[in-house]
């Protein structure tokens, strides 16, 4: 009789009271300006506690944009950046995971869709571990950075300086700190 093991998918919810979806670009080719997005969330599962296995269906309100100035929020909502009234969602679709030589680091491939673009971009992930909180709960702490060219989904707006150069780069650089928390 031929035995067949079955593993059992562990479903995972995101902390959002200890996690941050955030990201920076350069303005006028020497200062970083910093925002955030507000609302985001995602359905991952794993086998057993092995994120290798992980399934990331992870998403974004690009309206819930903060830079911590409304003008220029406003204007990251508008037509000009992701035109929000009609693309209500940023996804990323979690497909392929790799070991680096570096312990405690994969590369994580997906498919990011902005403004109905979906190209596929590769994130850095250090796992800072799965631990045991005071209340009993099993977490996993992941820092997730990468970098991005915001024209690949027609994030096209900018403006030339006197001097030379743009108001702002087209580099994208994504900084992420997230909490998981196992669901029962």
């Amino acid at each position: 009789m031929e035995t067949t093991s079955v593993t059992t998918k562990t479903k995972w919810a995101i902390d959002h009271a200890h996690s941050e979806i955030g990201f920076r670009v350069k303005h006028l080719m020497i200062a970083n300006v910093r925002g955030s997005f507000k609302e985001f969330d995602a359905s991952i599962y794993t086998s057993g506690e092995d994120f290798m296995t992980a399934e990331v269906d992870f998403w974004v309100n690009p309206a819930s944009i903060n830079t911590g100035d409304e003008k220029r929020d406003e204007h990251l909502r508008s037509a000009d950046f992701f035109e929000v009234d009609h693309f209500k969602e940023i996804t990323f679709l979690a497909n392929t995971y790799e070991k680096t030589p570096k312990g405690g680091n994969y590369a994580l491939y997906g498919d990011l869709t902005i403004k109905g673009i979906t190209k596929k971009i590769k994130l850095n992930v250090a796992y800072g571990g799965l631990m045991k909180d005071p209340w009993g709960n099993n977490k996993a702490v992941f820092s997730v950075s990468g970098k991005i060219n915001r024209k690949d989904w027609n994030l096209n707006w900018n403006a030339a300086l006197e001097a030379g150069g743009v108001l702002v780069s087209e580099d994208v650089w994504l900084n992420c700190e997230l909490q998981l928390a196992k669901e029962s």
